[in-house]
């Protein structure tokens, strides 16, 4: 885990990034900025498995919760913060403020607040961009990038899957399919829902199998937020009443444990800071959908590749996709 002075060090470095209008991407470019591209182009990635074998899924869902608040308490000059913090349902507890925000749907006067609440979804993906249309956009030493993929384009890629006529899974080294992110706009947002997998199958070429042997996979799950211990919980269900209470943000209180980006943590705190610690960022108006649908600090994660097979067989691309289908028919 890196110490508190390397993630400050970090947090300065993308604040003078973002004051000079860079993208804010991470300092080894690990994870492909596609909402960074101009309207009517196209992004062409080729999706990898993960290196994690019991996960059914090329995939992993991560679930957070946005808590607005108004200001930081000390600070007349910070006018609106928001802090990003895991919802626990994505390990399978329960999750203190969903419990609380459920009932409100069954009041019309509370659906616009509990819609703030509620959890947001976006998914972890990982594989080659094989065109891009992001001119200032630097392929890194290891060229397996991390995408991370909001519902809109997630629901174009579930569907897809569950069609019959896909016969191999689009991440089959040998005959998998390369996808196509395509940003257009609607109501003055960005959109997506022109992407699409590509018509014909394809081998990796030889430099990604190479790159795929040099770096191999990464765990996906290593990058979703550390789950939050039983003090954590308490900070988080207390940061929630505080903010529906309408008050600032209290550094002194939650600072060692959740905070917004680019706030320092409290003189003295003890506690290093969570995966989430470092993700929120203070904003002034609603984040727009052509903005990251989360950010990520790699200070915060210590993952290490893992090797994998050169190949995925045919019958086991079958068999995963019977799986992928079963269990998406079960949960729908």
């Amino acid at each position: 885990m890196a110490s508190l002075a390397e993630i400050r060090a970090r947090i300065a470095a993308q604040e003078n990034k973002q004051q000079k209008g860079a993208s804010g991407a991470t300092s080894d470019n690990a994870i492909y900025p596609h909402w960074n591209m101009d309207e009517g182009t196209t992004a062409t990635v080729r999706f990898l498995p993960d290196a994690n074998s019991s996960n059914t899924f090329f995939w992993v869902e991560r679930q957070i919760i946005k808590l607005p608040f108004n200001g930081v308490k000390g600070d007349p000059n910070v006018k609106q913060v928001q802090v990003q913090v895991p919802c626990v349902e994505m390990y399978g507890d329960a999750c203190p403020i969903l419990a609380e925000v459920r009932p409100w749907y069954k009041d019309e006067t509370l659906k616009e607040m509990a819609n703030k609440y509620w959890k947001k979804r976006s998914y972890l993906f990982q594989g080659f961009v094989r065109q891009n249309p992001l001119g200032d956009d630097k392929t890194p030493a290891n060229p397996i990038r991390r995408f991370i993929i909001s519902p809109q384009i997630f629901a174009i890629i579930k569907s897809s899957l569950m069609d019959p006529e896909m016969e191999e899974l689009p991440t089959d080294y040998m005959r998998g399919l390369d996808f196509n992110i395509k940003k257009t706009s609607k109501g003055g947002y960005a959109d997506y829902s022109t992407s699409n997998w590509a018509r014909k199958e394809s081998a990796l070429t030889e430099a990604e199998q190479a790159a795929l042997e040099s770096h191999g996979l990464f765990n996906l799950a290593d990058f979703l937020p550390k789950k939050p211990t039983e003090a954590e919980l308490r900070v988080i269900k207390e940061m929630f009443e505080a903010s529906v209470e309408g008050k600032p943000y209290d550094n002194e209180r939650w600072g060692q444990y959740y905070r917004p980006y680019g706030l320092e943590a409290p003189a003295g705190a003890t506690a290093e800071p969570t995966a989430s610690a470092t993700n929120s960022a203070p904003v002034a108006t609603p984040v727009a959908e052509s903005s990251a649908p989360w950010d990520e600090d790699e200070s915060t994660t210590s993952s290490q590749p893992v090797q994998v097979p050169k190949a995925t067989s045919s019958d086991k691309a079958q068999d995963i996709l019977a799986m992928i289908r079963a269990r998406q028919n079960k949960s729908a």
